[in-house]
């Protein structure tokens, strides 16, 4: 094995540890920092959650992650930061503080991932609002203490926060000013830029059993106990750092680009802006964070959140296989329940879908267990040009109701060119249900999933169409 380097909290840390095992049991075996948790390993309760700190430009930019889900790996030349690396010499911090003052923990099991989460948050803003602030920890879960109380103290201390009187600067100086970092995080930067590793340029893949890992989000899930025994090549710092790019024909992205760089795009929120908030659906922030969508859409589950916007948009993929590339329409890439069109060796580079009009109109919908941060029941997206009170190049796709994720080819058949009125959609709505064949699972029957179809495609020309399609007219 390699000689592995980062930093975790203000020790450099040179190792020789198996870079496929994860970052929780790194930390608490080998490191002996107990105050990250052990608790789900599934990237739901947040008790493991760190930051993870690595330069841009003349900055560190910090992003809270799953250690549970993280392997060691992609950690290299990296600033790891735990609940014992935010503690001052003398005292708590005030965010610590005020979860003591205002009752925000108990037994304090899930404390650090609420304190880091929020930490987190603290940097990477600039100006700082209690429901945002709040919003960050919502992949934290507090099982006895209840969330009112951990809501209360967020509140205070961002209220504490906007009223102190060191309050100019860089989110770092001004944190550091007022206590709630250590002054060590000033070093940082140049010690990183001691250490760093350069960024991949070319990915191939060698040997048949070679498991590719990009963020790792449900492949450490499936494989929790297993990984470390693998031969896994980690990806995520393939393609650093490229955007989301634009030009008269398409929009590009790159196939490491994670779900949270998706949704703060300005080239995705310049032409659809609603997605900023629906896609917060799709998971926590620290999932978001590592979550990509080459790695969505590989990973072929019928109900994936970015295949269903991506095919409805009519995307295509670019795989590459040591210096070779192709293409094929993301419509065409699922043959099968977990049967892709990608040999063993290639990667997806990159996804590319048609510029969008001015005339251009998406509508996504989801339905789940839990609202937020939940896998899909079911899932639908609808993009398609406005015309004059009708619809033309429609395109609708479905998830968790068929083996695979769907594009409803005759449904978007159908609607093209259509007047929308009560009757069009009577007919669009029969023939949908004509393409699907859900079943029943632990996410509902299989006529519940009809139904949620139904009302979710129902609720696409509700949102564009209200004065034409009544609620009435659906009975």
């Amino acid at each position: 094995m390699k000689l592995f380097e980062c930093i975790v909290n203000d020790k450099t840390v040179k190792t020789l540890a198996n870079p496929g095992i994860v970052l929780l049991d790194f930390l608490r075996q080998n490191e002996h920092l107990l105050g990250t948790k052990e608790g789900c390993r599934e990237g739901d309760c947040g008790a493991c959650t760190v930051l993870v700190g690595e330069v841009h430009g003349t900055d560190v930019r910090y992003r809270s992650v799953n250690s549970c889900l993280l392997p060691l790996e992609d950690v290299r030349g990296k600033h790891i930061v735990t609940i014992e690396g935010v503690n001052q010499p003398k005292g708590l911090n005030p965010i610590q503080q005020a979860f003591v003052d205002d009752g925000g923990t108990q037994c304090g099991f899930c404390t650090p991932g609420f304190i880091l989460s929020l930490t987190g948050y603290c940097l990477n803003n600039s100006k700082w609002n209690p429901s945002e602030a709040i919003q960050a920890v919502n992949g934290n879960i507090c099982r006895c203490t209840g969330h009112p109380p951990i809501k209360k103290a967020i509140q205070h201390f961002v209220e504490q926060l906007n009223d102190h009187a060191e309050n100019s600067g860089t989110p770092l100086s001004r944190l550091i000013a007022q206590k709630i970092l250590p002054e060590y995080f000033l070093s940082i930067h140049a010690r990183l830029r001691e250490i760093s590793i350069a960024p991949l340029t070319d990915v191939q893949i060698e040997g048949k059993h070679t498991i590719v890992v990009s963020g790792g989000t449900d492949l450490y899930v499936q494989k929790a106990f297993s990984m470390h025994a693998e031969t896994a090549k980690n990806i995520s710092s393939w393609q650093q750092n490229i955007p989301i790019t634009e030009d008269e024909h398409a929009i590009t992205i790159p196939g490491t680009t994670t779900v949270e760089e998706f949704r703060l795009s300005p080239v995705i929120a310049r032409y659809f802006p609603q997605l900023k908030k629906q896609l917060e659906l799709f998971g926590s922030l620290p999932i978001r964070h590592r979550a990509t969508i080459a790695g969505n859409i590989v990973n072929a589950s019928p109900i994936g959140d970015m295949t269903s916007l991506l095919m409805a948009l009519n995307a295509d993929l670019t795989l590459r296989d040591a210096g070779s590339s192709r293409e094929i329409p993301l419509r065409q890439f699922y043959k099968g329940y977990k049967q892709i069109d990608k040999k063993y060796s290639e990667l997806i580079e990159s996804v590319s879908f048609p510029r969008p009009k001015s005339a251009t109109r998406l509508s996504y919908e989801k339905v789940s267990r839990r609202q937020y941060l939940d896998i899909a029941s079911v899932n639908t997206t609808m993009v398609f040009e406005l015309t004059d009170n009708g619809m033309a190049h429609c395109g609708i796709s479905a998830g968790g109701v068929a083996p695979v994720p769907l594009f409803l080819a005759k449904t978007s058949e159908y609607l093209n060119g259509k007047i929308v009125n009560g009757d069009m959609l009577k007919e669009a709505l029969r023939i949908a249900q004509t393409e699907i064949s859900p079943i029943s699972d632990a996410r509902g029957s299989a006529e519940y999933k009809r139904l949620l179809l139904r009302q979710l495609i129902a609720a696409h020309f509700m949102k564009y169409f209200p004065g034409v399609v009544m609620k009435g007219s659906l009975i």
